[in-house]
């Protein structure tokens, strides 16, 4: 049995897939867009080994004229799986929406954001119809909106409910300060309310822990998006430049992906990793991370071992610092 962790009112595999690899262009599966049959092949052998999580989102796409791809190929998968319907009640499926792509490909530039009730109501409808389902499970809001206040924003975003096509809210790439006033303003999940946060945390990249403890504080699901760092910084793991991660997963004789997920899982309590994958070998081994135990003297040592000098997400910081209006200062003591 895949050990579980609380999202919400549901209950899920302690990681989940991030199916954002499959819709994008990259070195480690080249072709993979024009093979849909392959990318959902992937996706049923993680339905297959117990993960119950899909995380995909409206901008996953090879191009800005084909919004939707990902949420499309999700859908597919999970519509020709073949599973019993007590099986298939179990997964649950996220998406998000909030982020506009460009026709010159950028998409996560300030500006390309709409945060706008109209928007969001024709943004989940979308997403409802492309992955074939009445009510998405979890809906998050993937990126804030500077042009409007933030306390407008997560009204627009919480009316989405009502709007009857999302079922639970999350959040994503949200500061302290924002996922605070959003438990203040919404709820806990207990309340209604905010029931997940997915933030980049990987050992490249462990900025903004306070909204872990954040997260611990409440029984807020934690999401960490690219965590084995994503990018380049995927390969580094494997190579030992980064930590000292190869090293302990060489003495025990596991892979240091699977000791990421592990490092993980055994220091966050509410924390749901969600590694990308592109073939089925991938997401297996970082499943297997599930089964591992780490010491508090192997955690503090991976810990020490971590880059400190990795520059910290520049948006986050400037978002901060606009249309504060309604945003009131908040404390932990909610």
């Amino acid at each position: 049995m895949i050990k579980q962790r609380k999202l919400g009112p549901y209950s899920v595999s302690a990681i989940g897939m991030g199916c954002m690899p499959l819709s994008f262009p990259h070195d480690r599966n080249p072709g993979l867009i024009d093979r849909p049959e392959e990318a959902i092949a992937v996706i049923h052998a993680a339905l297959d080994a117990g993960i119950t999580l899909m995380d995909t989102a409206d901008i996953y796409a090879p191009s800005w004229n084909s919004m939707g791809h990902n949420e499309i190929l999700v859908g597919k998968a999970f519509a020709t799986w073949k599973a019993t319907p007590e099986q298939k009640a179990k997964v649950v499926i996220t998406t998000k929406a909030g982020i506009t792509r460009e026709k010159d490909g950028s998409m996560f530039g300030i500006s390309g954001r709409n945060a706008t009730k109209h928007y969001l109501y024709r943004a989940v409808e979308a997403s409802a119809y492309k992955l074939g389902l009445s009510k998405i499970p979890l809906w998050q809001h993937h990126r804030t909106d500077p042009s409007i206040s933030y306390q407008e924003q997560f009204e627009n975003v919480m009316s989405l409910k009502e709007h009857g096509y999302v079922a639970e809210i999350g959040l994503s790439n949200v500061n302290a300060e924002m996922l605070l006033h959003a438990i203040k303003a919404g709820g806990t999940p207990e309340q209604g309310g905010i029931i997940s946060v997915q933030n980049e945390y990987s050992p490249n990249y462990h900025h903004w822990a306070d909204v872990i403890d954040i997260c611990n504080d409440y029984g807020i699901a934690y999401l960490p998006w690219s965590p084995l760092g994503g990018g380049s910084n995927f390969s580094k793991l494997a190579t030992g430049e980064i930590g000292k991660f190869k090293e302990l997963a060489d003495q025990k004789g596991i892979s240091p992906y699977a000791l990421t997920i592990a490092w993980h899982l055994n220091q966050f309590p509410t924390s749901i990793p969600i590694p990308g994958a592109s073939k089925s070998a991938s997401i297996l081994d970082s499943l297997s991370g599930t089964e591992i135990t780490l010491t508090e003297d192997e955690i503090a040592l991976l810990n020490a071992s971590c880059p400190t000098d990795t520059p910290i997400n520049g948006e986050l910081l400037d978002i901060a610092k606009v249309r504060r209006v309604g945003l009131e200062p908040t404390t932990t003591e909610l």
